[in-house]
């Protein structure tokens, strides 16, 4: 490919961007930025969640008990 066919590309696509209707790439924007992934999913799996909720579990552990035991200190 040629750098000639790549500038004609780029401005075809430049040009058929701007000539939609300001709503609908915003709505197109809004929906890419809906499915994608969360940044921290992808690039360290499902450690992210996992500790999130051991971390909520304790903390629910902790409002429920009158008393605290030595591992909740």
């Amino acid at each position: 490919m040629k750098s000639d066919d790549y500038v004609k590309f780029l401005t075809e696509q430049f040009v058929r961007y701007m000539n939609q209707p300001k709503s609908e790439r915003k709505r197109r924007r809004e929906a890419k930025r809906k499915s994608r992934t969360a940044f921290r999913n992808e690039m360290f799996g499902l450690l992210p969640n996992a500790l999130g909720h051991y971390a909520n579990r304790i903390k629910r552990a902790r409002l429920r008990l009158p008393w605290r035991p030595k591992l909740f200190r």
